[in-house]
């Protein structure tokens, strides 16, 4: 399962604004600063194989390989005197870089 913040989700539906039926994709690709990065994005249709979620009037889309993991994640909004970011609680992490979003999956893990 995925868990958003209350300020994600107000994030979430800020950015949505252009395009209200798309639907959030939560992933991980291979590079970054440690093994994986996180990434973020609106599509307007799931893949078949895509897991879904509803959160508040959100729609969460993570795919098969991602969801390993990202599984149990919860995705936070904060913003600063610099600006706003997400932060990723990834309980399938055994390190995160400097940056917040790239990181070392723990060794259970991995397939």
């Amino acid at each position: 399962m995925i868990h958003l913040s209350r300020a994600a989700i107000h994030e979430v539906k800020r950015l949505q604004r252009k395009s209200p039926d798309a639907m959030l994709r939560l992933g991980v690709q291979a590079g970054g600063c440690s093994d994986f990065f996180y990434t973020l994005e609106f599509v307007s249709s799931a893949q078949s194989d895509d897991q879904l979620w509803q959160c508040d009037e959100l729609q969460i889309v993570v795919d098969r390989h991602s969801l390993i993991y990202l599984n149990g994640l919860t995705l936070d909004y904060s913003q600063d005197l610099m600006g706003g970011t997400f932060r990723f609680d990834n309980p399938n992490a055994e390190q995160h870089c400097g940056c917040g979003n790239s990181f070392t999956p723990v060794q259970t893990s991995r397939p």
